[in-house]
């Protein structure tokens, strides 16, 4: 069986890959990994803030139009447009300082679309992780559900809880980075310290955590509406909420 592990440095954090392909070699594995990696540096590229010459910063600064840009860059920000309705302003890429930043949804579309070129060229059993955000395709090569550990707001060597996913999970927070959401809405009060979403699609669920990480307890009510989504919440104050089809699995499971 061929099965691979990478790390790859980029969007601003670490990019893991575990991949297993029981009908492909070692070889066409390979290939297939390197166009997933090669694709989420044209994602950043493309959309990060902080490259210059990026089209997304070309656009903040009003150098091009959209119809000028990548199409991809109107993809993103009509998925954009989706995650703000479905969050009702809590998520908002087009309020953000400087002008449109989708940095809260890109990151999940990116790693979302890696792992569907990866399942399309054979790969049965994937997770694909950037910096705790998750996409995820079969099943382990241990078998049973994915067991997923969200870290520990203010302890970096703990788990705040372990949960079972299919598809895939996102976490947001201020804790590694320190002050950079902005919350479009004016929640009052000190912001929560960790905010996890899980679901089908990795894009959305990206978008949601960000959502949730500003929003608090009111976001997390609208992330039980949204079906097939569940979110699992840690306050400012260290205790916790969570949605009622959240899966928590054992403390000392594989994470």
């Amino acid at each position: 069986m061929a099965s691979i592990v990478h790390t790859e440095e980029v969007m601003g954090t670490v990019v893991s890959f575990h991949l297993d392909a029981p009908r492909m070699g070692e070889a066409a594995l390979s290939v297939a990994l390197g166009a997933a990696v090669a694709g989420l540096h044209r994602d950043d590229e493309t959309f990060s803030p902080w490259k210059p010459q990026s089209p997304l910063s070309r656009l903040r600064r009003g150098e091009i139009r959209l119809e000028d840009a990548p199409a991809e860059v109107a993809e993103v920000l009509a998925l954009c447009e989706v995650a703000g309705t479905l969050s009702r302003g809590w998520f908002d890429a087009f309020a953000m300082p400087g002008g449109v930043d989708p940095t809260g949804l890109v990151k999940g579309w990116s790693l979302e679309r890696a792992l569907a070129g990866l399942v399309e060229a054979g790969v049965t059993s994937a997770m694909v992780n950037g910096g705790g955000d998750i996409a995820l395709h079969g099943e382990p090569p241990t078998g049973g559900p994915w067991r997923i550990g969200v870290r520990h707001p203010w302890r970096p060597d703990a788990l705040a809880a372990v949960l079972e996913v299919e598809r895939a999970i996102a976490t947001s927070g201020e804790y590694e980075r320190g002050r950079h959401l902005v919350d479009p809405l004016g929640r009052l009060g000190p912001p929560p310290a960790s905010a996890t979403v899980t679901g089908p699609s990795l894009t959305l669920a990206d978008a949601l955590a960000t959502a949730v990480a500003v929003g608090g307890d009111a976001a997390l009510g609208l992330v039980a509406a949204i079906d097939g989504y569940e979110a699992y919440l840690i306050r400012a104050d260290g205790t916790e909420a969570f949605t009622e089809g959240i899966r928590f699995a054992d403390a000392d499971a594989d994470a």
